[in-house]
């Protein structure tokens, strides 16, 4: 057997080969079945057995027993489009300066093969005081319902989960969860030559002033205040007509202080347009900061904090810490890349992380 060290090199070369054939293959949310088919290969050379739901790919350990506890290992292999100010093929791998160029190098591509090489290290490991599974999932960026929040109810019950999204491999032991409203306030249409009607428009100011300056009185300790901010707003159909009707959309970033009906009865008190969300699926997610896997963190060096950011980590009913290698503000932006030294780092940090919680 070869030793740690020299296993993490090859466990992290895999990975960064892994992760080149990822980039170069389109992987947009809902059409990932192409990169699916590249963990189904990747899973078959290793000879670990999986099992596969739409584009949901996930595998247990060599010696899963059923009466050990779970640990949930995730991230997703989908991507967004890239943005109009890309100089590089967003399709092709490029090595550069230490650098690994490509859509999805960032998010989370490098959090996905990180933990995939994780998972192959404890896969045929005896000694584990813990069952652990590995699930790489679609759908992410969308937030769309045939991802993990369909793989979840069919994996066994999990004590906690780690959700590989950029964080430099700091802790996010909080995480906001993400509530959107539509909201229409209505009026009376009429000619806008004479004092007719009733505009929507004006109605919804009056709401939209509201929404701008309230602060819900409960502030999280890990996570802050709750947001809340107005991001579309439409209405009217000619400039010679009052609108009926004004419609706008509300972003609320969720805290771990209110459930989500709390806020939504909360708004409706107080605003006079009709409120509908769209889903109440996305709720804040959170890992005691003295759990064993964040104490092993934190031991490490890593800081915990709140991450105001939304990720599946809000489909999942049981602790979870949502961490991985690279940087947040590189996701979704021009000529993404990842450190290559990020990868390695990563996974011997996964590895010591698990370490302390999972060997006998």
């Amino acid at each position: 057997m070869v030793n740690s060290v020299e296993q993490i090199q090859v466990l992290s070369s895999e990975a960064i080969e892994l992760l080149k054939s990822l980039i170069e293959t389109p992987s947009f949310s809902k059409e990932e079945t192409n990169t699916a088919q590249l963990l189904e290969d990747f899973f078959n050379k290793k000879n670990i057995p999986f099992e596969r739901l739409k584009n949901n790919i996930w595998a247990k350990n060599l010696h899963f027993d059923e009466a050990k506890p779970t640990i949930l290992l995730n991230s997703h292999h989908d991507t967004v489009k890239p943005n109009k100010s890309w100089t590089l093929d967003p399709f092709k791998a490029i090595e550069e300066d230490g650098k690994l160029f490509g859509l999805g190098s960032n998010d989370a591509g490098g959090c996905l093969v990180s933990l995939i090489a994780t998972f192959c290290y404890f896969y045929d490991r005896q000694d584990l005081k813990y069952n652990i599974i590995i699930a790489t999932t679609a759908e992410e960026e969308i937030s769309g319902k045939e991802g993990l929040e369909i793989v979840a109810p069919l994996l066994p019950d999990i004590a906690f989960a780690i959700v590989g999204e950029p964080t430099e491999m700091h802790l996010a032991v909080a995480e906001k969860g993400l509530l959107v409203l539509v909201c229409t306030a209505k009026g009376k249409s009429g000619h806008a030559a004479r004092e007719e009607g009733d505009n929507a428009i004006y109605r919804a100011l009056k709401d939209i002033e509201w929404i701008s300056g309230y602060q819900f009185p409960k502030v999280s300790p890990s996570l802050g205040p709750i947001k809340m901010s107005v991001t579309i707003i439409n209405a009217g159909t000619q400039h010679n007509v009052v609108p009926d009707s004004c419609v706008f959309t509300v972003d609320v970033r969720v805290t771990d202080q209110y459930t989500l009906e709390e806020i939504i009865t909360e708004i409706q008190q107080n605003i006079q347009s009709e409120v509908v969300p769209r889903s109440i699926r996305l709720r804040p997610s959170s890992i005691p900061v003295d759990h064993p896997i964040v104490l092993e963190g934190l031991k490490l060096g890593r800081n915990t904090y709140g991450s105001p950011t939304t990720s599946d980590q809000a489909l999942l009913d049981c602790p979870s810490l949502k961490m991985g290698p690279g940087h947040s503000a590189r996701s979704h932006s021009a000529d993404e890349f990842i450190y290559l030294h990020e990868i390695e780092e990563g996974i011997t940090q996964y590895i010591q992380m698990l370490e302390g919680v999972v060997s006998r």
